[in-house]
């Protein structure tokens, strides 16, 4: 507990941009969020003053960390498994805990553990050798089935040439793979929730999520042109997921929707990308509920405040803008009076998330393209052509 407060000490394990939004929701709470992160300059030191540095792989850094916080939440999922059961057996309040958690950190125990709860999944295998590869068949995906995100860790495989290329350095490198169906779908959509210890659910509306090369670009809230009860079965699915595998605090369920209604793609056990929108767009964000659930808070609506929302990413430009980012973002408010930025402090890199625009409007029509326009502005110091704006 705080003494200065009153209010718990929660601790957040990383020091990304999850960690300084959770930082900024937590100062409206009231809450005192202390950071372990591994550098200085990563984006929630920038503006976070509760900030320890260390090594989320380092047990005595999380030991020493975890002394001063109620409760131990994370900015990702890269925590060594065995260290965060270590924490628990002293005592300590890890949420979502080791037994969820693994179900993010490992995609072999995560479908194995959907195949048993009976959820739609793609066919998979685990992969020891070429073989294993060979037998599953083509076309294919073949992934790592721990550390990958944003496109990293995934191969997409035609042919037996391409498994007799990959497979062998993969796995000669101590890279844990698993080969999975590649799906027919339509396009990619995400459930966002969150449960509380006491074990009360909240959903939000379902997003549809548009990847360009492995990353999310955009996020459509609520996903245009779904059908009610396919976006509540759905909803439903990820509560259940939440509640099967005991996860507090926000679960993003990844989909792929198809044919004849969605399939599990991944999971994630913290804020996530796809709820992004909900800072301006819903109710109570996703980062103020992830900080409700893993205080047992009761839980906060979750109702969108406007027909369509639009969170657009913006992405490092592959050339460096001549134009400064504080003069960008001078323009764009010049233009945009009404967009939402938010920018985490990152050094800009080509395809590298440096922030993200939210737009709020009436229709999904009036703010997709405005919504694009401004995050290629943010990101390129250049106005796209062809876009029909206002």
């Amino acid at each position: 507990m705080d003494a200065r407060t009153g209010f718990p000490v929660v601790g957040m394990v990383g020091g990304g941009q999850l960690a300084r939004m959770t930082h900024q929701a937590a100062v409206a709470l009231g809450q005192s969020l202390h950071v372990l992160a591994v550098s200085a300059d990563e984006p929630a030191p920038l503006v976070s003053p509760n900030v320890t540095l260390g090594h989320h792989t380092d047990l005595d850094a999380l030991r020493a960390f975890a002394a001063g916080c109620d409760v131990l939440t994370f900015d990702h999922e890269h925590v060594p498994t065995e260290h965060l059961r270590a924490l628990v057996a002293e005592g300590v309040a890890v949420h979502p805990g080791p037994d969820a958690l693994v179900h993010a950190q490992d995609k072999l125990v995560m479908r194995h553990k959907l195949a048993g709860l009976g959820l739609p999944i793609p066919e998979f295998a685990e992969v020891t050798e070429v073989a294993d590869v060979l037998k599953f068949g083509f076309p294919c995906v073949l992934k790592a089935a721990r550390g990958g995100y944003d496109g990293r860790g995934v191969w997409m495989l035609d042919s037996a040439a391409d498994a007799e290329s990959a497979v062998p350095d993969l796995l000669a490198a101590g890279t844990p793979l698993l080969v999975e169906q590649r799906v027919d779908m339509r396009r990619e959509l995400a459930a966002l929730v969150a449960r509380s210890p006491f074990g009360q659910g909240a959903c939000w509306p379902l997003v549809e999520t548009v990847q360009r090369a492995g990353i999310c670009v955009e996020v459509l809230a609520p996903a245009p042109d779904l059908a009610p009860e396919r976006a509540e079965a759905a909803q439903e699915l990820a509560l259940r997921v939440a509640n099967a595998l005991g996860v507090v605090g926000v679960l993003a369920v990844e989909l792929f929707e198809t044919e004849d209604g969605v399939v599990v793609n991944e999971l994630a056990m913290r804020p996530h990308n796809s709820g992004h929108w909900t800072i301006e767009g819903a109710r109570t964000s996703q980062f103020e509920q992830h900080l409700r659930a893993v205080l047992d808070y009761p839980l906060g609506a979750t109702d969108p405040v406007a027909p369509a929302v639009v969170m657009a990413n913006v992405l490092g430009a592959p050339v460096a803008p001549q134009m400064g980012p504080d003069e960008r973002l001078h323009h764009l408010f010049a233009r945009f009076r009404d967009a939402h930025v938010h920018l985490y402090g990152k050094q800009e890199r080509p395809g590298r998330k440096i922030g993200h625009v939210t737009l709020l409007g009436a229709s999904m029509a009036d703010v997709r393209p405005r919504a694009a326009l401004a995050a290629h502005w943010l990101s390129h110091g250049e106005w796209l052509d062809g876009y029909d704006i206002h």
